[in-house]
């Protein structure tokens, strides 16, 4: 076990445990009916305002999803001096929430699973949490993926409540938007989109609003 697979151990538990349990099994994945989470102008709140999420149901009902427009100034080598295959991440480290943020996940844009501990949020994305899964990924294909520290939870029925109250648009996951490079303007962007297609109740938009949610 090298060293980053024996720092992420003790640290990645706590994602894990908000995580569906089926999505702990190796050789099964399932759709978890991810959605895009785009904050309104309502959400005012300093930690959520102008934010993107990418967002899924845990086994428990909750919720459980990863900021996508927040780069930040730190690098994975930087948080794992001492690791050489960290080394070679080009992308900063983004903020994925302010839950468990000394824990370390991968989004990866892939058709297949990449190992154990894996959630497939869409055709064509996967959110690893398994530390070795993630260790393999950061020396094999270490630019493959996007790497986040912490996440975001929400209590079962706490999301709902959140967008009947008019504080997120609701939207169909897309790849683009997970793995595009400069996050600069998503949130203008997506916002108008979602006023566009009259996100919340535009009726082509009722699964991605209400299933599982």
């Amino acid at each position: 076990m090298n060293l980053l697979t024996k720092t992420v151990t003790a640290l990645i538990c706590m994602f894990i445990g908000a995580l569906p349990v089926h999505a702990q099994s190796p050789g099964e994945v399932k759709d978890l009916h991810a959605v895009v989470l785009v904050a309104t102008p309502a959400l005012v709140d300093a930690e959520y305002r102008q934010t993107v999420l990418l967002a899924t149901i845990t086994e428990g009902g909750g919720h459980v999803g990863i900021i996508l427009n927040r780069p930040t100034q730190r690098s994975l080598g930087s948080l794992f001096p001492e690791h050489g295959p960290s080394k070679k991440v080009v992308e900063p480290v983004f903020f994925g929430g302010p839950f468990g943020i000394t824990a370390l996940t991968a989004a990866v844009h892939t058709e297949q699973s990449p190992g154990p501990g894996s959630i497939i949020m869409m055709p064509g994305v996967f959110l690893a949490v398994g530390v070795q899964t993630i260790d393999k990924i950061i020396e094999e294909r270490p630019n493959d993926a996007r790497y986040y520290i912490g996440h975001v939870g929400w209590r079962p029925g706490e999301l709902r409540q959140e967008i009947r109250r008019g504080l997120w648009y609701v939207m169909p996951p897309d790849p683009e938007v997970v793995f595009r490079k400069d996050m600069d303007g998503l949130w203008e962007e997506l916002v108008r989109e979602a006023r566009q297609v009259s996100a919340v109740l535009d009726p082509a938009f009722a699964p991605f609003t209400l299933n599982g949610l």
